[in-house]
C-alpha cells in the first residue's frame, strides 16, 4: 500500500531512537568534583588509615566531602567534594598531610547510575575549553640530544682505543666534535680503522696540529636530523604515558612543528603539579660491578632499592653500558621458579652494545641502576603569614639487582632479583614509558579556569537553543504539520548525535558545539528539499499520496550527494586538523550521518503514520495552490 512502511521498518526506527535515548541519558548526570589519591609507587596501597588521614584533613579545613571509596585493588582512593572551587584547597591540604609519597590529583567522579554504566553508557568527555584545564607548549632541546649522543661517541671511542691498545687522548671539543690526538701518524691511522669499524655512523677527518696527529669525528647532517626526529618522537611517546599519572580523562598530546609538543590536560587546574609530572626524569643504567681493587675514581657506591635489602650496597663502574633509552619494550613476567622478572627488548644499537660488553665479562656481575627524579616539598612562610609549597628536585639512584652474567647477552634478556610482581610491573611500565630522550622546556602555558569552562558550556548550550528555536519556528510556520515532523526528527537527531559521541568516547569541545549548531541547520536541509519537492508535485496536479512518495524518492539522491561531499570535507578536516578542528570534524561527521537517518527515515515514518494507507485530499504542508 502506498506510503505504508512494513512493521519491521517502524520497529527499526523505534529501536535506534530508544538506543539513542539510552546512551545519551548519562549526560543528564553531572559528575562530582573529586580528589584521586594514588601512591608514587604502584606497590603503594591505599588503606583505611591513609584514607582516614585525608578525610580528617578535609574535615579540619571545613571542606565538605562525601562517599569516599578505595578501589578493589587498593591502589586508588576517590573522595567526592560538594563544590568544584574547593578542589584546589582540598588538594593542597591532603597533599601536605600525606606527604611526598602520594599523588593527589584533581578529577571528576562520574555519577552515572549503574543501570546505565553496566551496559557501557557514559557521558561525553569535555575538552579543555569546556571543563577547564591547562595548555602547555613544550620545546624539545634537540641540540642537547645531539650533544648527549656525541658524549656517547666520546666514551665509545675511548673504549675502542682501550680495547685495541692504542694510546691517544679523546675529548669533546668546543665545536661539538669528538677529537682524538695521537703522537704518531701510524697510531692515528690504526685508530681510524678501528673506530670506523666500531662506529660507522661517524664521519672521520684527519687534522694535523704541530707535532700532534689528530682525528676529528663528526656526525653527518642526515644522522643529526635522525637524532632530532628520534628525540621528538621519543619525548612524545613518553609524555603520552606520563599524563596518565595525572588522572586526566581525555588528554591531548601531539607534535606541532619541527621540535614542539602541545599538551592539553582538561580538568587539571594545578599547573605546577602537571609540569612536575611531565618533566619527570626516570631512567635505567646498566653497569658492571666494579672490582674491589679498582681505584675510587673508577667506581661509585649505590644502595639497593629493595626494602628487604635496606643498607646493602654495591660498587659499580662509572662507565655505562647502556641506558633505558635503548629499551624498545619491557614486559613483566615470571621465571621458571615463579619469581617476578622483567623481559627486556633492546633496539639494534642497544643489543650490539650489550653483547659487546657482556661477552668479555662472563662470570662478572652487572648492576641495574634505577634513577628517578623526585621532589621534596618544602613549605615557605610568606611575609603575609601564608605558606606556599616549594618542590625541591633531587635524583634518587637505587640499585635494582646485580646478577651474574652467565653468557653473552643480546637484544633480549631478563632482569631478575625483583621483590614482588608489583615491582616488576612498575619497572616494566617505567621502561615502556621511557625516559625523555632530550630535555624539554615550557615555552607557553595557559590555564582555563573551571568558571570560564562553565561559561563556555552555558554560551554553547544557549547558541544551540537559539539555533534550534529559530529553525523550529521557521519549519512550523512554513511547512506546518510537515514542519512539525521535521522538528521531531531534528530533536531525535540531536539525541542520536549526543549518544554516538558518548558511545565512541569523542571529546566535546567549543568547536564541537559549533558543529552541533551547524548540524541543527543542516539537518533540516534534507527535509526542505523533500517538502519542496512534495509541494511542487502537488501544485503540478499530482495526488497527495503520490506526491509524498515522489517527494521522498526523487529527493533522496540529491540529499545523499550533498551530504556525501560535506562528509568528505569533514574527514579531511579530521585527518589534517589539530585538536579543536578534529573536534569540529567529529561532531560534523556524526551529525551528517544521524541527520540523514532522521530526515529521510524518521520523518517518512511519521508522515506514513499520519497520511499512509488512507485517502487524502489535502496536505498540511503550506504553499499549496488552491
Amino acid at each position: 500500500m502506498l506510503n505504508k512502511y512494513p512493521l519491521w521498518k517502524y520497529l527499526l526506527v523505534l529501536f535506534f531512537v530508544a538506543l539513542g535515548l539510552f546512551y545519551a541519558a548519562p549526560n543528564l548526570y553531572a559528575p562530582d568534583p573529586a580528589l584521586q589519591i594514588t601512591g608514587e609507587s604502584s606497590a603503594q596501597l591505599i588503606d583505611d588509615e591513609i584514607l582516614g588521614r585525608a578525610l580528617a584533613a578535609l574535615d579540619e579545613a571545613g571542606i565538605e566531602h562525601f562517599d569516599p571509596a578505595v578501589d578493589a585493588n587498593g591502589r586508588n582512593a576517590l573522595i567526592r567534594l560538594r563544590e568544584k572551587d574547593q578542589q584546589l584547597p582540598a588538594q593542597a591540604r591532603v597533599s601536605r598531610v600525606l606527604g611526598d609519597g602520594f599523588i593527589v590529583a584533581l578529577n571528576l567522579a562520574p555519577t552515572t547510575p549503574a543501570w546505565l554504566s553496566d551496559y557501557g553508557a557514559a557521558p561525553m568527555k569535555l575538552g579543555l575549553d569546556l571543563s577547564g584545564g591547562v595548555h602547555f607548549m613544550l620545546e624539545v632541546d634537540v641540540a642537547a640530544a645531539i650533544e648527549r649522543r656525541m658524549e656517547y661517541y666520546t666514551n665509545a671511542m675511548k673504549r675502542t682505543l682501550r680495547e685495541e691498545r692504542i694510546r691517544g687522548y679523546v675529548a669533546l671539543n668546543d665545536r661539538g666534535q669528538v677529537e682524538a690526538k695521537f703522537k704518531t701518524e701510524a697510531q692515528r691511522d690504526q685508530a681510524r680503522d678501528a673506530i670506523a669499524d666500531a662506529e660507522p655512523q661517524l664521519s672521520l677527518e684527519r687534522e694535523d696540529a704541530g707535532d700532534s696527529w689528530n682525528l676529528v669525528a663528526t656526525l653527518p647532517e642526515q644522522v643529526r636530523k635522525e637524532i632530532g626526529e628520534y628525540a621528538v618522537a621519543q619525548n612524545l611517546t613518553t609524555l603520552r604515558n606520563r599524563v596518565n599519572e595525572l588522572g586526566v580523562s581525555e588528554p591531548l598530546v601531539q607534535r606541532q612543528g619541527q621540535n614542539r609538543i602541545v599538551v592539553e590536560l582538561p580538568g587539571i587546574q594545578d599547573t605546577a603539579e602537571a609540569k612536575r609530572i611531565l618533566g619527570k626524569v626516570a631512567n635505567l643504567e646498566f653497569r658492571l660491578v666494579a672490582n674491589m681493587d679498582a681505584p675510587a675514581s673508577d667506581k661509585q657506591r649505590f644502595e639497593y632499592r629493595s626494602p628487604d635489602r635496606a643498607g646493602a650496597f654495591e660498587w659499580l663502574e662509572r662507565d655505562v653500558i647502556i641506558t633505558g633509552e635503548r629499551v624498545s619494550n619491557a614486559q613483566a613476567s615470571f621465571d621458571q621458579n615463579g619469581q617476578p622478572n622483567v623481559q627486556i627488548s633492546l633496539d639494534s644499537e642497544g643489543g650490539s652494545l650489550m653483547s659487546r660488553a657482556t661477552r668479555n665479562n662472563i662470570k662478572r656481575r652487572m648492576g641495574v641502576l634505577f634513577i628517578e627524579r623526585k621532589y621534596r616539598t618544602r613549605y615557605e612562610t610568606q611575609p603575609d603569614g601564608s605558606e606556599i609549597a616549594v618542590k625541591v628536585p633531587y635524583d634518587e639512584k637505587k640499585l635494582l639487582t646485580a646478577p651474574v652474567i652467565q653468557s653473552a647477552l643480546g637484544a633480549q634478556f631478563q632482569i631478575t632479583g625483583l621483590d614482588n610482581p608489583l615491582e616488576s610491573s612498575e619497572l616494566a611500565l617505567m621502561l615502556r614509558a621511557g625516559a625523555l630522550a632530550a630535555p624539554i622546556s615550557f615555552v607557553e602555558e595557559r590555564t582555563v579556569g573551571p568558571s570560564l569552562g562553565a561559561e563556555n558550556i552555558r554560551m554553547g548550550v544557549k547558541s544551540v537553543q537559539y539555533g534550534l528555536g529559530m529553525v523550529v519556528l521557521f519549519m512550523i510556520i512554513v511547512y506546518r504539520l510537515f514542519g512539525v515532523t521535521a522538528v521531531v526528527a531534528l530533536s531525535v537527531n540531536i539525541v542520536l548525535l549526543v549518544a554516538c559521541m558518548s558511545l565512541i568516547g569523542a571529546t566535546l569541545t567549543l568547536p564541537g558545539i559549533a558543529g552541533i549548531v551547524l548540524t541543527v541547520g543542516m539537518a533540516v536541509d534534507a527535509n526542505v528539499l523533500i517538502f519542496g519537492r512534495i509541494r511542487e508535485e502537488v501544485n503540478n496536479g499530482m495526488a497527495p499520496q503520490m506526491a509524498i512518495h515522489a517527494g521522498y524518492e526523487r529527493a533522496v539522491a540529491t540529499i545523499l550527494d550533498a551530504n556525501l561531499t560535506t562528509l568528505i570535507v569533514a574527514m579531511i578536516l579530521y585527518a589534517v586538523g589539530t585538536g579543536p578542528i578534529k573536534g569540529f570534524a567529529v561532531t560534523l561527521s556524526i551529525g551528517i550521518i544521524t541527520s540523514m537517518f532522521t530526515a529521510i527515515m524518521g520523518t517518512r515514518s511519521i508522515i506514513n503514520l499520519v497520511y499512509g494507507g488512507r485517502r487524502v485530499k489535502k496536505l498540511s504542508i503550506g504553499g499549496i495552490k488552491s
